[in-house]
């Protein structure tokens, strides 16, 4: 028997979390209600979901941005993708939800409809990445095997999203990549992800890459390239 994916719903207005819930239920998912942060903490502890669908503002004094900066910076919850709701909207709150470690960003008042989109696409692009098995530029290698990034024979430590950028950036070294073409080839094609959310993984690959990071080139007014004379 298949198991259904789990997902963990942290929301203090109970109205929202059964809706969620009930809506989950339908449409084949298994859901786990958390009302703060500390009993979010206490149900991750039982069972790693498959998503988190976490609020911005929750009771208690934490924030669901401060969970999901924990939760990211944690070995067991690190690679759980995280779906932000919340009633702030502006831009600024959206690339801080972002950097913060959530995979993706929605807005209340939202449709069901577009909630289960949202979660089928950030599973959908938490899936392995098909690579080959070892990719090289320069002195930066990707094995796709072991899923590990090193540069100049040093280990580094890539989140999900980023790995799967880095790839498809080695696969074509030097040229130039559009948001858009980042978005339909790394992201998968999804009406939902604004062309923002690219930028604000750019920037957390090169932070990763450290040394090397200098390497993912922005070509102003067409996109980003990954280049070996930059290193």
């Amino acid at each position: 028997m298949r198991k259904m994916p789990q997902v963990l719903i942290v929301e203090d207005e109970s109205a929202i979390a059964e809706l969620i819930a009930i809506n989950l239920r339908h449409h084949g998912f298994t859901p786990v209600c958390a009302e703060d942060g500390p009993s979010a903490q206490k149900a991750l502890e039982d069972s790693v979901p498959d998503l988190i669908l976490l609020d911005w503002m929750l009771p208690g004094g934490t924030s669901g941005l401060e969970l999901a900066k924990r939760w990211r910076s944690q070995s067991r919850t690190k690679q759980v993708p995280i779906l932000m709701l919340t009633a702030r909207g502006d831009e600024p709150d959206k690339i801080a939800g972002l950097d913060a470690g959530a995979d993706d960003y929605i807005t209340k008042p939202f449709s069901v409809q577009e909630l289960l989109a949202r979660i089928r696409a950030v599973l959908r692009r938490r899936a392995p990445l098909s690579v080959g098995e070892e990719l090289k530029v320069g002195a930066l290698h990707l094995n796709g095997a072991t899923h590990q990034v090193s540069y100049q024979g040093q280990t580094l430590k890539l989140g999900p999203m980023e790995f799967k950028l880095l790839s498809h950036l080695m696969q074509h070294p030097e040229r130039v990549h559009s948001r858009s073409q980042l978005l339909d080839q790394v992201w998968g094609d999804d009406a939902y992800i604004e062309e923002r959310t690219v930028d604000v993984h750019v920037k957390r690959l090169r932070q990763a890459l450290g040394e090397a990071g200098t390497m993912v080139q922005t070509v102003r007014g067409a996109g980003y390239r990954l280049s070996a004379d930059a290193q």
